[in-house]
């Protein structure tokens, strides 16, 4: 691929320490049916000018982001503040808040759009599929100095895709039904155009020519239209990580966090001396995608370019003992440390299963549970 003309440089903003950021999507839900409830505009005007809570795609669907975070557990502070006060509001409009991939029963036909230009053109150009996003999930960002080690930290971080999505899966249910899958929701979101995996280029000038030939083409007009499961802010200088489904809880969440953290972090120091970061074939890591969304933290995944493989609960055993200096050099070990609860305990779609099969199939409990756990 050639580069891209001179006039078409992607400035990075670059940032001079690895911070952290976080961005939660919630559903609303009626407190009393469970169904979601299309109220966000009302509830966004209730709060007022708040940069830390964004409207979405659709209006049953607020938003909360944190601001520039040195560490895991300031995120999480950040997040619990402005989440009481929306928390209050939702409330007292008679819904509750909800965070899974997606909800268990809801019906996507039923569901409002938010009017905003950008969101009209989406649905006109993607249709039937662009309507079917009833679907909700996390995003991370991790501060990045230098253009130059984006991409090859994106390709590398590839390795770990199936770590960090099985962990999270949360997305068991579509429209009442048990779809067989841990996240159906990464299923989902890869039919939009140029949303799924990153293409894996090596060197900034790569991106650059990609995002030249997707504006000409007429593919994207905006950087942002780009909708990878990770992909560079660079307004922002960041790496943001798009792979994980909604998470029900703070400490879970945090747990998340920390691995992403300390990943991106480490594959940033591994640059800074001299070393090559791994890679595997773009199709081992399509395969590893599709096992750890089909089968969660029974996913037998593969390791490497030789193909190796090994269950994705063991390789998780030896990548967080390796990244433990990290996490201590990050402050965040506690946080990390908890990633493993996660497996131990049983992850968000093995729970809801389980409150389903307890409840008869009634989902209903499903979205009680998931309320449930849902504590500051």
């Amino acid at each position: 691929m050639l580069s891209a003309p001179a006039d078409s440089r992607i400035d990075f903003a670059g940032s001079p320490r690895p911070t952290v950021g976080v961005e939660w999507e919630f559903a609303l839900v009626d407190a009393d049916t469970r169904e979601l409830s299309n109220e966000a505009a009302a509830v966004i005007a209730e709060i007022g000018e708040n940069p830390h809570v964004h409207k979405e795609l659709l209006r049953n669907t607020v938003e909360i982001v944190t601001g520039i975070c040195e560490n895991t557990g300031e995120a999480m502070d950040d997040l619990r503040g402005t989440l009481g006060t929306v928390r209050n509001i939702v409330r007292g409009r008679g819904m509750e808040l909800f965070c899974a991939g997606t909800h268990p029963f809801a019906k996507w036909s039923a569901q409002q759009l938010t009017d905003a230009p950008r969101y009209a053109e989406l649905i006109k150009r993607t249709q039937w599929w662009g309507r079917q996003m009833l679907i909700w999930g996390v995003h991370v960002h991790v501060g990045i100095s230098s253009a130059h080690k984006v991409m090859p930290i994106i390709s590398s971080l590839l390795n770990q895709y199936p770590h960090l999505l099985a962990l999270s899966a949360s997305s068991p249910f579509w429209e009442g039904e048990d779809t067989g899958y841990a996240s159906n929701r990464a299923m989902m979101f890869q039919q939009l155009p140029t949303a799924g995996l990153p293409f894996q280029f090596q060197t900034w000038p790569e991106f650059e020519g990609f995002v030249h030939d997707q504006k000409k083409t007429g593919i994207i007009d905006h950087l942002n239209e780009i909708r990878w499961d990770i992909r560079p802010s660079p307004h922002l200088g960041t790496v943001e990580v798009r792979i994980f489904d909604g998470v029900s809880n703070v400490r879970e969440l945090g747990a998340l966090v920390a691995l992403t953290h300390c990943l991106i972090v480490d594959l940033d120091r591994r640059l800074d001396a001299g070393g090559q970061l791994p890679t595997m074939p773009p199709w081992h890591v399509q395969e590893n995608k599709w096992r750890a969304a089909r089968y969660g933290l029974d996913a037998v995944i593969i390791l490497d370019a030789e193909s190796n493989e090994r269950l994705v609960t063991e390789d998780l055993d030896e990548l967080l003992n390796r990244l433990e200096p990290v996490a201590a050099s990050l402050h965040c070990s506690d946080e990390l440390a908890a990633v493993a609860d996660i497996y131990h305990s049983g992850a968000s779609y093995q729970r809801q299963r389980r409150v389903a099969e307890e409840n008869d199939g009634d989902l209903r409990e499903v979205v009680d549970a998931l309320i449930g756990e849902l504590e500051l």
